[in-house]
């Protein structure tokens, strides 16, 4: 698997269809893009996130080229965390650890190509394949918001979970950053 930047004119035709229910669409994106998607409204959304955090659009794509997942990604220059957001896989190959397989590949970019110490991402209690995924890559919670959302009778708890880059925690109890060693 690779990972590549996200190509709007020959991306999202594929992209749109893969969430395919209002509850599948609530637990991807808390309903801050229409349902079923548009272009205008997720083009508009990608833009708001690059403009307020600097959020990149990645896919995921197979050996053949083919895209397979989607993902957000920016990073805290302050904090050195970077952020997962939007995470979604075709649901025609879920079940086959390509989501595993991307979040990994994310958490690598990060670490390696951007230097973040950790990642974080949120993920409602109530998805509970998400949470299996992200825990199987290394992820661990570390608050969760009681409430956060509501979806018609339901209301679900918001889950914050980081993994911590151990290359740089190791780095820096000996006192170097990853950074400074490749410089």
């Amino acid at each position: 698997m690779n990972l590549r930047a996200y190509n709007a004119e020959k991306d999202f035709s594929l992209i749109k269809d893969w969430i395919t229910d209002e509850k599948t669409h609530a637990l991807w994106c808390a309903n801050k893009t229409s349902f079923p998607i548009q272009k205008e409204s997720f083009d508009r959304m990608l833009a708001d996130l690059s403009e307020r955090f600097g959020d990149n659009p990645f896919v995921a794509v197979d050996e053949k080229g083919e895209p397979t997942g989607f993902f957000c990604y920016s990073l805290n220059n302050e904090t050195k965390e970077g952020m997962l957001k939007f995470v979604m896989v075709d649901p025609a190959r879920r079940g086959k650890g390509l989501g595993k397989e991307m979040i990994r590949a994310a958490a690598d970019y990060a670490f390696d190509e951007t230097g973040a110490t950790a990642v974080q991402l949120m993920v409602f209690s109530v998805n509970e394949r998400a949470r299996h995924c992200y825990e199987s890559v290394g992820f661990k919670e570390r608050r969760t918001e009681t409430g956060a959302f509501s979806y018609y009778d339901e209301v679900w708890d918001r889950c914050n979970m980081v993994l911590k880059n151990a290359n740089a925690l190791l780095d820096q109890n000996h006192g170097k950053s990853r950074i400074q060693q490749n410089l």
